[in-house]
């Protein structure tokens, strides 16, 4: 089956976002382990006295929070692809509808990461690696390429090619029953 142009592009987009939304959660996974483990190193170092998770191990103060975002629009990112890619291969109006919403909350959930991660580089303190700085990009193009994303799904249904409302014989009545006639209102004398 041939994709159309709008098809094409929404089909390339959700593949380049999960292979993005995949890099973002390897490296997010990575630091939370990291920091997760610092602070079990400091619960066992520190005998008798109680310690929250106050400071992580990389970064700065927006890091816990930043890290947080991150995984779950990471989350929600692959639930929104594993709607596209239903739309993708069926490609009608009926599945529109969940891979658009599902895209629109996987987008609004990586703005809110991406806000962190500007404000982590604003901050500029603590200790940010090469992993980290990559995770801040990372979500910072992710914003960009879901968006990308959402509106080629608009795109394509609104072009010739896109998604179509009803086929024939999909759903509704069986070929061949149709109904003759128009709609009634009232009965004749």
């Amino acid at each position: 089956m041939a994709f159309g142009p709008g098809r094409s592009v929404a089909a390339f987009l959700l593949f380049l976002n999960f292979c993005m939304y995949m890099v973002v959660l390897g490296l997010a996974g990575w630091a939370m382990n990291k920091a997760i483990d610092y602070s079990q190193a400091n619960i066992v170092n520190q005998t008798g006295a109680v310690t929250t998770l106050t400071r992580f191990p990389v970064g700065n103060a927006a890091t816990p929070f930043f890290l947080l975002f991150i995984l779950g629009a990471g989350v929600l990112g692959l639930a929104s692809i594993l709607a596209g890619a239903i739309h993708v291969s069926l490609w009608r109006s009926e599945s529109l509808a969940a891979a658009i919403s599902s895209a629109l909350i996987a987008w609004l959930f990586t703005l809110l990461a991406f806000g962190f991660a500007c404000k982590e580089i604003q901050l500029r303190g603590g200790y940010r690696n090469r992993r980290l700085k990559a995770l801040e990009a990372f979500s910072i193009i992710l914003a960009g390429m879901q968006l990308l994303y959402i509106l080629s799904l608009h795109s394509g249904m609104l072009a010739r090619m896109g998604p179509r409302i009803k086929e024939p014989g999909y759903g509704g009545m069986a070929q061949g029953m149709e109904q003759k006639g128009g709609p009634t209102t009232g009965s004749t004398i």
